[in-house]
């Protein structure tokens, strides 16, 4: 029988702060193909997860790797979708702009982007919905119309493999559902997409995978067998009389 091949997996990844540990020998793995959903409660290092992997946080131990390679060899493939909090809304940039730095990983520092990596970014933000606002400056965004915008701009890279941090945090349902109906077509064309999400409802909704993290691996896989009572009440450690709480996951 043969195994679903990895998009991406970390081994033994150790992560501190200031003496405190944020993630702890932590085994990731997501296989091509999958939505996978990384739930757990806050400080639980879900988004500390996504940065070491990426480079973008030092791990005191173990390394990522991308379809079976280091970050460095195949940056093209992956996408990132920060949160809407670590941006600098003031930088003074508009929409479209803001959705062409999706091209800027292929044209490199000399080639400037022209009129192919306008239309490109352009259908992009028709996608998400946001091809009105393509001469909007970003600072002038509403919360859902700049985490569609940020998604545009990972849209335009077109990466094999997705990484989206709280993409739904603080948005309105017209902009969850556009972003969700995106993901859902992402999917179904067998992209990889890991998505941090802090909604326990509607976390089967469209994942298909998800891992339980509270600073270790509580419990990773298929989101029906992973996705139980037992494994939430253990990753929130929350007491066996929490029912109000356990029953947001259905």
């Amino acid at each position: 029988m043969t195994s679903t091949p990895l998009a991406c997996e970390s081994q033994d990844l150790s992560v501190v702060y200031r003496d405190e540990p944020v993630l702890r020998h932590v085994n990731f793995r997501v296989p091509t193909g999958s939505v996978m959903g990384i739930v757990g409660p806050n400080g639980a290092g879900k988004s500390t997860l996504i940065k070491a992997m990426l480079g973008l946080v030092k791990p005191l131990t173990g390394h990522a790797t991308f379809f079976g390679q280091p970050f460095g060899d195949v940056r093209k493939r992956v996408g990132y979708m920060p949160q809407s909090a670590s941006v600098d809304w003031d930088f003074p940039t508009t929409v479209i702009d803001l959705a062409v730095m999706g091209t800027y990983g292929e044209l490199g520092w000399i080639r400037r982007p022209g009129k192919a990596e306008r239309a490109r970014a352009m259908a992009a933000l028709e996608m998400t919905g946001m091809q009105d606002f393509a001469s909007r400056q970003i600072g002038e965004l509403s919360g859902g119309q700049r985490q569609r915008a940020f998604l545009a701009r990972a849209l335009v890279q077109a990466p094999d493999l997705y990484f989206m941090d709280e993409p739904f945090q603080g948005i309105d349902a017209k902009s969850q559902q556009a972003m969700i109906e995106v993901l859902k077509d992402l999917s179904a064309q067998g992209k990889t997409i890991v998505i941090v999400h802090h909604h326990l409802a509607s976390v089967l909704d469209f994942c298909d995978h998800v891992t339980l993290l509270n600073k270790r691996i509580i419990a990773s896989g298929p989101g029906p067998e992973t996705f139980t009572k037992d494994n939430i009440r253990m990753a929130y450690e929350a007491s066996d009389g929490a029912e109000a709480f356990l029953a947001e996951a259905g």
